[in-house]
């Protein structure tokens, strides 16, 4: 018997094999077909005549069916596996081993095109940023992966599951971000990186890794963001001089030993440091035991002389002049008291020290049972669907007792729900109280909450946080938000409504189904993060500063907490500014997020001072960074306009034309993020340099439509 082409094989055999076979074989119909239709004719053949053999018994056809299966399937997946890019090899060889649940769909059918799998960008056919994010991926990094992606700029896999060694980076020559952070890596700092002289990022924080830090770290010249914190480090810290370096974090670890008093490192807060209970030095206000530079006299740090050292001086004419008696007397007695004068300093310390951790342990307890008692009173315990009805009580205990008594409630605005600027009454307490409540997401002084009523009726609620809100009177809030209520402009989310009673503060906003700017730009659950076209961020640019100059100019407040969470998305997807003018009314002077640091800007992040309206200019300039680069205020290098106009080239490989136009909206997002607030332009000329840009654009199509261009 013989076949002529293979396609008749491949449904003779087919057609064989499945019946017996289906239940056993591993490969999907569509997969065993792409395999077949890529074998060989002669092969098939030769299959066919050994298939078909006469002498051959039922139960021995059977068998050697599935011994010609394995065979070729092997066979063509090697065959396959050799025809693939090189940088799709590289990225199925990472799947294989880091994502044990298979998280990351990629395919390899004749159409694919790898340029397009989830986290990958592309310049040119090669792979320049791979980012898999909080995807849950589960393994390891095998060596014989990433590594041979020698284009690599940016590569992110923070926030999963990934375990083992970092294997060799030294290949990576062009990489500059490395975030590794935020997963359980273990062994060694990995050397390799240090061959990596272009690198400008690197996070390796919250992971398992052991052992010293590198002495030679500072060969990493260009570096600006280091994040080592939250492992197991051990030993001393290098002298790390890069005068680039303006993110540095070692805390966390069990690092030793002195503090290199270096200009870099000098520049640090002590929180840098923090939790390594044997670094010691002048950056942290420590002294250390045992090393000489941090003694006050040089002379109580000299090692006593040796037999030898005598023997030279006296042969150099030098005499060895003891102290008398009484003179040693009184040494030992100074000796003494200052041994009983430290060891009382020691005692206070420690009894200072107990002090504070009682009172912070006290304070912890403390805030533990107010959120256990909110969870509760939301029904986040017993099972029940959420609501706001809890506070509902609280607000209205003492009228209750009152009322009891025979007593009528008093009617205060404390303890009802109050409408801004005249706003129609849609709603009353009790049915906001009874709304199911489903989270948003928590944020810099609250809790936000989506409140859908009986009447179908659909709120933000955002409940302040009753600690940061504590330094605000009842009387004060209330005036605060009577004056804030009445701001209104397309760009803004309206203040609708305001309720306080005890330690509950909520307040209404209008609810904007299309998520935040920043889902938008970092994607969410349901979605994918992408590029935004160069049109999309002009028109986001220009909305946020519509609201922003509005609030400047027509009030005396400011927003004080302009990120892109606190930036919402309209029906039209138009960008309304909201959580305005509230920062105010809380204690922000400690915040955790480091995104979130990023919009501070430098006058109010190591000071005392208060937020100004050239505040919100530069928060607005690190939004716009944001905006055109896709990437957090955290993964920002400090560059000069020039260098952050090609790191924002990288990030995005945008063609010539969009590139250019980019490129004029980074130049905003530079002046607006200048270090000194004098230099930073008002929320009014940023618009206008916004428009302006606008309608250079806009000139442009029209030309390029009338064919001038």
């Amino acid at each position: 018997m013989h076949f002529s082409t293979p396609f008749y094989f491949h449904v003779t055999f087919f057609d064989l094999l499945w019946p017996v076979s289906a239940s056993c074989s591993p490969f999907p119909v569509s997969t065993a077909e792409y395999l077949l239709l890529r074998l060989p004719s002669s092969q098939i053949n030769l299959f066919c005549l050994l298939l078909f053999k006469p002498s051959l018994t039922q139960s021995q056809n059977t068998m050697l069916l599935f011994t010609l299966f394995f065979f070729f399937t092997f066979a063509v997946a090697g065959s396959s596996a050799a025809s693939l890019p090189a940088d799709a090899a590289s990225l199925l060889a990472f799947k294989s081993n880091a994502d044990l649940d298979s998280k990351l769909l990629y395919t390899t059918n004749e159409r694919f095109d790898f340029c397009h799998w989830r986290g990958v960008k592309c310049a040119q056919g090669r792979v320049v940023r791979y980012a898999v994010n909080s995807l849950g991926l589960r393994g390891t990094v095998s060596p014989a992966s990433l590594a041979r992606l020698g284009q690599l700029r940016v590569l992110s896999i923070r926030n999963n599951s990934l375990s083992g060694p970092i294997p060799d980076f030294s290949t990576l020559v062009n990489l500059k971000t490395l975030f590794l952070d935020h997963n359980r890596f273990s062994g060694g700092f990995p050397l390799t990186i240090l061959f990596l002289h272009r690198l400008l990022i690197l996070d390796l924080s919250r992971n398992n890794f052991t052992g010293s830090l590198p002495q030679n770290l500072t060969v990493l010249d260009r570096l600006g963001y280091l994040r080592l914190d939250s492992n197991r480090f051990s030993g001393e810290i290098p002298p790390l001089n890069q005068s680039t370096l303006e993110l540095f974090n070692v805390s966390n670890n069990n690092l030793s030993g002195p503090i290199p008093v270096t200009p870099t490192l000098k520049k640090f807060r002590i929180s840098s440091f923090t939790y390594n209970r044997n670094l010691c030095g002048e950056i942290i206000n420590k002294p250390c035991r045992g090393y000489p530079f941090f003694n006050s006299s040089s002379a109580a740090a000299a090692p006593p002389s040796s037999p030898l050292l005598q023997n030279a001086q006296s042969q150099q004419g030098i005499t060895d002049i003891s102290p008398p008696a009484e003179k040693r007397h009184h040494k030992i007695v100074g000796l003494i008291l200052g041994l009983v004068t430290g060891t009382l300093l020691v005692l206070a310390a420690v009894l200072s020290l107990v002090a504070l951790i009682r009172k912070r342990r006290e304070e912890k307890e403390e805030l533990e049972e107010m959120q256990s008692k909110i969870k509760s009173n939301l029904g986040e315990e017993d099972g029940k669907p959420p609501s706001l009805l809890s506070l509902q009580p609280e607000a209205t205990n003492s009228e209750t007792s009152e009322s009891k008594k025979g007593k009528p409630p008093r009617m205060m605005k404390n303890g009802n729900l109050t409408f801004c600027s005249g706003e129609e009454e849609l709603y009353t307490l009790e049915l906001l109280m009874r709304a199911s409540a489903e989270l948003l997401g928590r944020g810099t002084i609250g809790t936000t909450y989506k409140a859908v009523m009986a009447n179908q009726l659909i709120v933000s609620v955002k409940r302040l946080d009753a600690c940061k809100t504590a330094i605000t009177s009842g009387e004060a809030f209330e005036q605060h938000l009577e004056c804030v209520g009445v701001l209104r402009h397309p760009n803004l989310v309206p203040l609708r409504a305001y309720f306080q009673a005890k330690q509950e503060r909520l307040i209404i906003f209008d609810y904007h189904p299309n998520g935040s700017l920043f889902n938008l730009i970092h994607g969410s659950r349901s979605t994918v993060a992408k590029p935004l076209h160069w049109t999309s961020c002009l028109k986001i640019a220009e909305d946020v500063a519509q609201g922003l100059a509005y609030i400047h100019q027509a009030s005396k407040f400011i927003h004080g907490n302009l990120k892109s969470s606190n930036v919402l998305l309209g029906s039209d997807f138009e960008a309304c500014v909201t959580d305005y003018c509230l920062a105010m009314l809380a204690d922000t002077s400690v915040e955790d997020d480091p995104d979130f640091a990023g919009y501070r800007a430098p006058e109010i992040r190591k000071s005392v001072r208060k937020a100004t309206a050239k505040s919100d200019v530069y928060a607005f300039g690190i939004l716009l960074l944001e905006l055109v680069s896709g990437n957090p205020p955290s993964q920002h290098p400090l560059l000069t306009p020039p260098d952050l106009a090609n790191w924002v080239r990288a990030m995005r490989d945008d063609d010539r034309e969009d590139d250019m136009r980019l490129l004029m909206l980074v130049e905003v997002a530079s002046i607006c993020s200048q270090t000194s607030p004098e230099q930073r332009p008002t929320m009014w000329q940023v618009l206008k340099m916004i428009t302006n840009i606008k309608e250079i654009m806009d000139d442009s199509s029209r030309d390029l439509d009338h064919g001038y261009l």
